[in-house]
């Protein structure tokens, strides 16, 4: 399929790679000159011309940071007058009634609309392992099935639009309930001096072990968390639109707020652009990396 993608960050990157080595015919844009550069440089085809990128494609693919950088790109003069007969993928992270929207301005645009988020990150981007959630019509779904195949090892048609959006702010409300709950037990284990393996011996043996805590021990252990695949600041959004989605339901937003709290202040102590992990050392302030022992 010919593949506009629009948006170079993260995960735009690693997804056009992708696309390209399952034979797609892909060009890219980007606002920022330097991830057009990047992406040059790795043999993506470019643009940095919104007409240029739109006018001759079949799907277009968004992998932009947000509902407003979405709507700015997406409804633009350059791009909205060329949406007829096209199919918009939207991959990125929103609400529910953010989507719908779209969804309801696509289709306005003589254009067909499928939300695809996805759960996992630039490895399982590259290597198409990706988790991805469809929201929208069974017939949209099933003409976009083959090119989703390529990015995930699961393809799921959740429902109807706005239902894949809901899943995929679900899925991270639990990562930031786990990176939460593990990083603050792994710092009393650290602070009364137990041996973290031997703790880890036996959550690996419970029903209380999840993969992710082995995949960001190091990170903890080493308070590095330099090699960001998903950054602490895209968790703060993500979890301030579960807050939002989940009080308009008429859910108690409090586990949200005390979680946007403690995201927050690893912000603010500079781990934004970092591993979302980060959020330990708001947790747990004050450990010696070489002595591993509280001050």
């Amino acid at each position: 399929m010919k593949v506009t993608l629009l948006g170079l960050g993260l995960m735009g990157l690693p997804v056009a790679h992708r696309l390209i080595q399952r034979g797609h015919e892909v060009k890219a844009w980007n606002r920022s000159e330097s991830r057009l550069q990047m992406a040059q440089s790795e043999g993506i085809t470019v643009t940095g011309n919104l007409t240029d990128a739109v006018s001759d494609t079949e799907v277009i693919l968004l992998t932009l940071s947000d509902a407003e950088a979405i709507g700015s790109v997406l409804f633009s003069d350059e791009v909205v007058s060329r949406l007829g007969g096209k199919t918009v993928l939207q991959m990125g992270t929103i609400s529910p009634d953010q989507s719908r929207e779209l969804a309801d301005r696509v289709q306005q645009s003589g254009a067909d609309y499928l939300e695809v988020p996805v759960l996992g990150s630039i490895p399982e981007a590259m290597s198409g392992e990706l988790i991805v959630m469809a929201g929208g019509s069974e017939e949209v779904y099933h003409h976009c099935l083959l090119l989703l195949r390529g990015l995930g090892k699961e393809v799921d048609l959740v429902g109807g639009v706005g239902q894949a959006a809901a899943m995929k702010l679900a899925m991270n409300q639990l990562i930031a309930a786990l990176t939460v709950g593990f990083a603050q037990s792994l710092g009393l284990i650290r602070a009364e001096g137990v041996e973290v393996e031997h703790f880890m011996k036996l959550l690996r043996e419970s029903a209380l072990y999840a993969q992710t805590f082995d995949k960001k021990l190091q990170k903890y252990l080493e308070h590095d968390y330099s090699k960001a695949n998903f950054p602490l600041k895209h968790l703060i959004k993500d979890i301030g639109l579960f807050k939002q989605v989940a009080e308009s339901s008429g859910m108690n937003g409090e586990v949200a707020d005390a979680t946007l709290s403690i995201l927050n202040s690893g912000q603010q102590a500079g781990y934004g652009d970092e591993d979302y992990s980060a959020l330990y050392e708001a947790i747990n302030p004050g450990f010696d990396a070489e002595t591993d022992i509280g001050c």
